[in-house]
Formats: structure tokens, C-alpha cells, sequence
């Protein structure tokens, strides 16, 4: 399946009233376009982490009355589901793309996770690159910089993702929406992929791999 890049009307679906219609355009717009990428990146992060993973393109099903202001394709070592695993996303909000390392609150070893950060948390704020950013819930678009982040800032995020229930962490790379669709497809494959090879070392922890 090729892909060839974001559009202004796939970032503009999220402007669209009403969740049937606006359900109705992510099916048509940008579903394809993350199935593309599920079928590109799948295979790549296989190669990359060492663990066969696979392509999960959100349904949002679920929803009866709020249309979504996200979507996404989340890659995980289960074919079944993601959400219970440390995984990787990539996906849009109105203004931006996202490409993520995540550990999200339906996670059940969060503790575990948290504990093998802390330890590594000096190596951890060394190794992400500056204009990399953290987030603390999937569901809201903003994002913390980690050139404005101490170490202990990130201590305290490992902290909270061991203490909390709901608790999340999210760790990857955003984009203009006007660069986005100013990207060619080549070019933003090239940044997916490149972040992804920055994060998987997070993943590996997470995984326990080394």
C-alpha cells in the first residue's frame, strides 16, 4: 500500500461537527493513510526491536457521542491489542503529527517500567535528543520539551508512572501540521523512522530487553 503523505483536509477532519460525519471523513481520509503506515512501519520496528510487531489502526468504536479530535496507528508486540503494552503511535490532532513511544494507564506493568526508568535516568535524559518531547496523558494534545526538562523532572515523571493508576508516559516527536503537509512523503518517512530508532531504546527497557 503506498502512502503519500498528510493533506491539509486529513488534519482538517477535526474541525468536522458531529461524530458521524466527522467518523464518516477518517474513514475515507486518513484511515488509509494509517493502514499504509501500519503496513510500512510494522516490518520496520520488527527489524528494529528484535519482536514481531504489529499494526493496530484506532476504530474509536467505542464512541456514541463526541467525534474524535485524534486517530492513530499504534504498533505492539500482540496482534490482538496495544493498549495494555509499551508500544509506538503515530498519528494526528488537529494542529499536529505525532510519532510516540508510549506506556499508557491500561498498562498493568507501569510499576516495573517506572522503576527500570528511574535507574536509567540519567542515560535516559543524555540520549533523548533536545527537540524531543514527553507527554503525560495520550488524550491531550500538549507536550512537555525536553530541552526545558531537568533530570529530575524526568525522575519525578518515572516516579508518578509507578505511584499513580492512571498514570502515562509518552515519549517521541510532533510536527507542524503547515510542515507536514508541506512534507513529501520520502522525507517524512524518513523523520517517522528516525524517531522510531531513537525511542526503541526506551521500548527495550520497557520490554526488559536490555
Amino acid at each position: 500500500m503506498d502512502f503519500n503523505g498528510f493533506s491539509k483536509e486529513d488534519f482538517d477532519v477535526f474541525l468536522i461537527d458531529g461524530l458521524e460525519p466527522r467518523m464518516e471523513a477518517l474513514k475515507n481520509t486518513v484511515r488509509p493513510k494509517l493502514e499504509a503506515l501500519g503496513s510500512i512501519f510494522a516490518p520496520a520496528l520488527s527489524a528494529t526491536t528484535g519482536e514481531e510487531m504489529f499494526a493496530h489502526v484506532a476504530k474509536h468504536a467505542r464512541r456514541t457521542i463526541h467525534p474524535p479530535k485524534d486517530t492513530w496507528v499504534a504498533f505492539a508486540n500482540n496482534p490482538r491489542g496495544y493498549k495494555m503494552l509499551p508500544h509506538f503511535q503515530i498519528g494526528l490532532w488537529e494542529t499536529h503529527l505525532f510519532i510516540w513511544f508510549a506506556v499508557i494507564y491500561e498498562a498493568p506493568q507501569k510499576n516495573d517500567i517506572g522503576a527500570r526508568f528511574a535507574k536509567k535516568a540519567s542515560k535516559i535524559y543524555k540520549d533523548i535528543p533536545a527537540d524531543y518531547v514527553w507527554s503525560l496523558d495520550h488524550t491531550k494534545p500538549e507536550t512537555l520539551s525536553h530541552k526545558d526538562l531537568k533530570k529530575n523532572d524526568l525522575l519525578s515523571m518515572f516516579d508518578r508512572l509507578q505511584a499513580i493508576k492512571k498514570a502515562e508516559l509518552l515519549c517521541g516527536y510532533t510536527i507542524n501540521r503547515d510542515e507536514v503537509i508541506h512534507l513529501d512523503a520520502e522525507g517524512l518517512l524518513t523523520k517517522i523512522d528516525d524517531v522510531f530508532q531513537t525511542v526503541t531504546p526506551l521500548y527495550q527497557l520497557a520490554q526488559n530487553i536490555k
